[in-house]
This record gives structure tokens, C-alpha cells and sequence, in this order.
């Protein structure tokens, strides 16, 4: 099995869920290969690069008639940001993905980064699209493109429901917790809300051994 670990916003290829999953990986479950890729880039190059990356670890090279590949025995584990990322790219190859409390709305949560941006900086209106509106902790400069691409590719349905399972802190600080229950409730999918914890889920180290066997189940 091949699991990817998307990591969130404020995040890169060390995010701490990302090393646990690996490390307890490496020491319990050798036929686990999990990779981390660093995705602070363009919501679009991000959206690519899983898609080549599932693609390249697929060893059958399966294709649809279509043009578009199908997964194999590779699964997503996406955190907040990564979340939203790990749905769309489920929505688009039916790849299964276990969400962490998922981001299922960026074009309006990072909206708080963009409020004032254009009179504070005194940005001409044709240049609104590349001003940086903020600058992640792994190097993600966000722009208006950015948050428009967002606009673009809103999620407004789940293509594969079976294929998803998401685990959501009812203690998240950051996003609204019952926002992304109801949404994937509503789509069919299977939703588990824990008490309390934090939107970083700092309790995933002791939940590695429920994690491993919701990826398996998921495959």
C-alpha cells in the first residue's frame, strides 16, 4: 500500500502527522509505503502533482478510456488544507482518502488573508491577481489567483462516498467543525467526530492503530 500525506495550510513534507504516520509505518507495517511530498505551490500545481504522483506509483499503469487514471492500492491522508485537496483529487480519479478535519471551503476561510489587502499594500487593481496576500511557513506565497482557482473549484459533491472517510475534532479553533459533518454526511460519507482535541489533532500519534485500519478498510 502507498499512502500520501497531504499536509495543511501552515504545513510542509515534515509535518509532524506526516513523520508519525511514516515512522509507526517503518516500525508496524513494513507494506506501508508512505510518502510526504512538500505541496507549497499553486493550488493548481498542487492538484497536478498528486495526480502524477498517484499516477507514478500505480505499478499496473491503468488508464481509462478517457485519458484519466484510476488508483490502485494508493490512498490519501490529508490534513485540513490537504483535506480539501485529497477530496478534489478522490472527486477526479475515485482514489480513497482518509480526511483530518478537512478545509472543505479555502476560497472563503483564506479570504481572511486577502481583507485589505489591495489599500494597505496600494495595489492597482490590474495587478490584484499576483499580490502576494500572504506567505505560508513552508513558502507558500497565496495570491488573488490563488483564492480565485479556489472560487473555481469548490466542492460541492463527492463523486466516490465509499472511498471516504473523515475524522473531525469537534475542538477545532481554526475551521467549523459541524461545516465539513454536514457536508460529507450529506454526500454519504462516512464521518467520525471525536470530543474535543484541537484542529492540528495532536492526539494522531495514539490513533495510529484505528488510522492503519481505516486505511485498509478504505481500500
Amino acid at each position: 500500500m502507498n499512502v500520501i500525506y497531504i499536509h495543511g495550510l501552515d504545513s510542509d513534507a515534515n509535518s509532524t502527522k506526516g513523520r508519525l504516520l511514516e515512522d509507526y509505518c517503518r516500525q508496524y507495517h513494513s507494506d506501508i509505503n508512505v510518502l510526504r511530498p512538500d505541496l507549497n505551490k499553486t493550488p493548481d500545481q498542487v492538484f497536478r502533482q498528486i495526480l502524477l504522483l498517484i499516477e507514478n506509483l500505480n505499478s499496473n499503469g491503468n488508464h481509462a478510456e478517457d485519458g484519466k487514471f484510476k488508483s490502485s492500492n494508493t490512498i490519501l491522508v490529508g490534513s485540513s488544507l490537504g483535506g480539501y485537496f485529497s477530496t478534489l483529487v478522490s472527486n477526479h480519479i475515485g482514489c480513497p482518502a482518509l480526511l483530518l478535519n478537512p478545509s472543505t471551503q479555502p476560497h472563503v476561510t483564506l479570504q481572511r488573508f486577502a481583507k485589505d489587502s489591495a489599500a494597505k499594500n496600494n495595489v492597482e487593481e490590474e495587478d490584484l491577481d499576483s499580490q502576494r496576500i500572504h506567505s505560508t511557513a513552508g513558502g507558500w506565497d497565496i495570491t488573488h489567483a490563488d483564492l480565485q482557482w479556489f472560487a473555481a473549484h469548490q466542492l460541492s459533491t463527492i463523486n466516490y462516498p465509499d472511498k471516504i472517510s473523515v475524522l473531525i475534532k469537534e475542538g477545532d479553533e481554526l475551521l467549523n467543525p459541524e461545516l465539513s459533518k454536514q457536508f460529507y454526511k450529506s454526500q454519504g460519507v462516512t464521518v467520525t467526530m471525536q470530543a474535543g482535541g484541537d484542529h492540528r489533532f495532536s492526539d494522531f500519534g495514539v490513533q495510529l492503530p484505528m488510522v492503519i485500519e481505516m486505511l485498509r478498510n478504505l481500500l
